[in-house]
């Protein structure tokens, strides 16, 4: 007999909530942990011992690791906005739906990285809501079928957000400020790009912009880019700006 796809989606709750020890107080932690020190440090003992309890009393609310970070996903999925399309037209709704996204992603430098791997994710509560939105928004745009539009945002803002957030985890990590981290690593860039024609031209003068203020024209300039390509795949005269 086949075996049924595990999820906490799919599973019900064999315990009752306790009050001291409920499965949102145990999600809160988990993120907690993951946006403090990733993926790789969570464990349902290191977790039990932030919330002084055993692993196994987590058992209790939380099957698995892997059931904990989809609860996880999906809780902080809950911050991503999707605008309704109506009165500012579908542009403009998706480079908000995008820009959530990121900050959320960049709040929890995990988010994106792992978004793909957790199973059924996308079974949860706000992952669905914000599945449904984002079809109805690009359905209302006119595109027949959301799924291509949907993909081409959401490939964009994910691969960007984990390369942003992976930065900003390096940054943190040397004790810098980002305007002084990228100073000192300026000559070197510079030295590694003199063989390249149009690489070294980006690197001739001192930055003059903010790092963040650079992060967010260079996302926002992509993002463009793929509201373009969107719009060529609508009926003529339903682009939005």
């Amino acid at each position: 007999m086949a075996g049924t796809a595990s999820s906490v989606w799919v599973r019900e709750s064999r315990e009752p909530e306790q009050p001291a020890l409920s499965r949102a107080a145990i999600v809160r932690e988990a993120i907690a942990m993951l946006d403090a020190e990733g993926t790789e440090a969570l464990s349902m003992r290191k977790l039990g011992a932030r919330l002084n309890a055993g692993a196994t009393s987590l058992y209790r609310h939380v099957a698995s690791k892997d059931e904990l970070m989809e609860l996880a996903l999906d809780e902080v999925a809950a911050e991503i906005a999707v605008p309704a399309i109506e009165g500012k037209g579908w542009r403009a709704a998706a480079r908000e739906t995008g820009g959530s996204f990121r900050a959320a992603a960049l709040r929890h430098p995990w988010l994106a990285s792992v978004l793909g791997q957790a199973g059924l994710a996308y079974l949860g509560p706000n992952l669905m809501a914000v599945s449904e939105r984002l079809a109805a928004l690009f359905v209302t745009a006119g595109f027949g079928d959301p799924s291509g539009a949907i993909d081409a945002l959401l490939s964009y803002v994910i691969g960007m957000s984990i390369t942003e957030a992976a930065w900003l985890t390096t940054v943190a990590r040397s004790g810098e400020t980002e305007a002084a981290f990228v100073a000192r690593l300026l000559p070197a860039a510079r030295q590694a790009a003199a063989g390249y024609d149009t690489l070294s031209r980006a690197y001739t003068d001192p930055p003059d912009t903010d790092p963040a203020q650079a992060r967010d024209a260079k996302f926002a300039g992509g993002l463009e880019i793929v509201l373009d390509g969107l719009a060529t795949r609508l009926p003529s005269g339903q682009d939005g700006a």
